[in-house]
């Protein structure tokens, strides 16, 4: 009589034990390919810095915020020689082609927007300085000579720019403290950043790349995983 050979309907527990293992060692091992295989993830570039520009510093500075060794932006003051009145004055100046978030306040003169932290530097409300490049930050006199501009007695404000590299243009964010006085203006850069996918927005005071972090973690997470499970 021939006989039928009986399969069994349950998997012992040390099977499913070490099947589970398997499972997971396999899942951590997929996950880390995965990250390998993706794409360049978003990634902000964040330098921090002191730089005092005006009062007590230099009166001229220029910033290249993703060191290149090109000139992305530059800061400076110019201080009147109280002839018929005593100011100081504040000034970003950027490259042909570069832009800033600010508005225009008359004929031919735009003002530098002191944007806070959280705030998103997009294409909205960028504008190319007219006067020989320059944009108006401060201006520290007295009556019909000020105080005028964005950027009186702020702390941890952000200038929002949008710039140019290798033919790509790239948002960034430069953050300064401004004092004013009288006859003199002080400004202290104190971090600079850039996002480096050409046109992504990026938000004022950000120092990383939430996407590319998360991925990672990921990645880690389930090789913990497999490490505390593996057999």
């Amino acid at each position: 009589m021939k006989r039928t050979a009986r399969v069994p309907s349950h998997l012992s527990e040390s099977v499913h034990r070490r099947l589970n293992a398997y499972a997971l060692a396999a899942g951590a091992a997929g996950v880390g390919v995965l990250a390998l295989a993706q794409p360049a993830e978003a990634k902000i570039v964040y330098t921090p810095a002191h730089i005092v520009v005006g009062n007590g510093g230099v009166h001229y500075f220029q910033l290249d915020i993703n060191h290149d060794g090109v000139t992305d932006m530059s800061f400076f003051t110019m201080l009147n020689g109280c002839t018929s009145g005593c100011f100081a004055e504040l000034y970003a100046q950027f490259p042909v082609g570069n832009q800033v978030r600010g508005q225009k306040a008359g004929l031919g003169v735009y003002y530098v927007s002191a944007l806070r932290s959280g705030m998103k530097i997009g294409d909205a409300g960028m504008h190319t300085c007219r006067r020989s490049s320059w944009c108006a930050m401060a201006n520290s006199g007295t009556g019909l000579y000020g105080p005028f501009g964005k950027w009186l007695n702020v702390k941890d404000r952000y200038v929002g720019l949008k710039f140019d590299i290798k033919g790509k243009l790239h948002f960034g964010w430069a953050r300064l403290n401004v004092a004013v006085k009288p006859t003199r203006v002080r400004a202290v850069l104190t971090g600079y950043a850039y996002e480096t996918i050409p046109n992504k927005p990026i938000i004022a005071g950000k120092t990383h790349g939430k996407d590319e972090a998360t991925l990672g973690r990921l990645a880690q997470g389930a090789s913990r995983v497999s490490n505390e499970r593996e057999p």
